[in-house]
């Protein structure tokens, strides 16, 4: 096994990590994850009833918050020995053209996707770098972030400009040892996500640009996400790493 100083890399055992969105896929499939490793993960959520399947499988803690409020995100946060993030909370909105866009659905998708995760980001940077042991902040971006697709002008805008985050955190956290990365997810089948990845007229020129020509699995986003946490990718900060089957390499 590889280890680091004498320990194994994918070792979280006395580790806190917060992961946001932990009631949705992706998340939850993250929690498991994280927790076979050793982690003491807490799911972060927006209310205790969403938060209630997730803890009752695993174990968790709970803590619900606002992400739309910087005093919630703060006081959540306050005193929590993080070693790691994942900001995986997440609004979709619209499928819709820049003509036809709700500017109420964008300012919502921004909200949620880009300041959200600054805030988490913000405020549990604060704690690591008091604690003085580094960490690491893996923020769920998409591969809307990297090439264009039809309809999704806003959910793009703000996954682009939440890589644009990362990127800049990591160089500003980077002398406290803080790394910081996303991951660019191509499409997870879920019920929520068939309505338009679904379709036959969708579905197929998509998967046929794509080299391994399948949507992917939450297990399949989460391996990279406890990676980047991990200290196997200790020398890794500021990358943005599509997890897309090959399709933003055409």
């Amino acid at each position: 096994m590889a280890t680091r100083n004498g320990t194994p890399m994918f070792d979280f055992t006395n580790r806190t990590i917060l992961v946001t969105g932990a009631s949705g896929g992706i998340g939850g499939a993250t929690v498991r994850l994280l927790l076979q490793h050793g982690a003491e993960v807490i799911a972060a959520g927006t209310s205790e009833e969403n938060l209630a399947p997730i803890v009752a499988e695993t174990g968790v803690r709970g803590l619900p918050f606002d992400l739309h409020s910087e005093d919630a995100v703060r006081d959540a946060l306050a005193g929590l020995p993080l070693s790691g993030v994942v900001n995986c909370a997440g609004f979709g909105g619209e499928i819709a053209t820049p003509q036809e866009t709700d500017i109420k659905v964008f300012d919502e998708v921004i909200a949620v996707n880009t300041r959200g995760a600054l805030l988490v980001t913000k405020y549990a940077a604060q704690s690591m770098i008091a604690a003085g042991r580094g960490g690491s902040i893996v923020n769920v971006s998409s591969q809307a972030a990297l090439v264009a697709l039809y309809g999704h002008v806003s959910y793009a805008a703000s996954k682009a400009a939440l890589d644009s985050i990362t990127r800049v955190s990591a160089l500003e956290l980077g002398r406290h040892n803080i790394r910081v990365n996303s991951v660019n997810p191509t499409v997870v089948m879920t019920p929520m996500s068939a309505f338009y990845w679904g379709r036959d007229e969708i579905q197929g020129p998509f998967l046929e640009a794509m080299p391994l020509g399948r949507y992917a699995t939450e297990a399949e986003i989460a391996a990279p996400i406890v990676f980047l946490l991990s200290d196997a990718a200790s020398m890794i900060t500021g990358v943005s790493l599509p997890i897309d089957g090959g399709y933003t390499a055409r």
